[in-house]
């Protein structure tokens, strides 16, 4: 499987993410958003957004896992935040959570600002396509 990032020079260098990431071959999986919902089903951490933030990736995590990839396989994540100004704060923390997991690769990314969420006391959600591996891909 082949992976190309995509960073034109006529858009502003990304900081964080990629412009675009070109594949060729391997098997897409499609990430249900992922919230802080832990395996009791309630969500961890209430008002934490930094600690959700980080379930929310153990959440997706486990969901590339079982299909035989890894969170470097995801080529596109959508980050869901209630409130972007609490997010721009937390920036820093939130950044050390994302490299700790993601390992210096950087998916294409969007971040949008929604009203709320399935669940009321959720402060993110994160959604995501991965692309695998044909050779390590599996259904559990």
């Amino acid at each position: 499987m082949e992976r190309l990032i995509i960073q034109p020079p006529q858009l502003p260098p990304p900081r964080g993410f990629s412009h675009g990431i070109l594949v060729r071959g391997g098997a897409v999986l499609f990430l249900a958003g992922q919230d802080a919902s832990g395996p009791d089903g309630r969500i961890a951490a209430p008002e934490d957004l930094v600690a959700q933030f980080e379930q929310a990736l153990r959440n997706l995590q486990a969901v590339v896992r079982a299909a035989g990839g890894q969170l470097r396989d995801v080529v596109k994540l959508t980050i869901f935040v209630r409130d972007r100004r609490r997010y721009l704060a937390s920036l820093g923390p939130i950044g050390e959570v994302f490299r700790r997991y993601f390992e210096g690769h950087y998916p294409a990314m969007a971040l949008f600002e929604v009203s709320g969420f399935f669940r009321e006391d959720a402060l993110v959600e994160v959604e995501g396509i991965a692309v695998i591996d044909e050779l390590e891909a599996r259904a559990e």
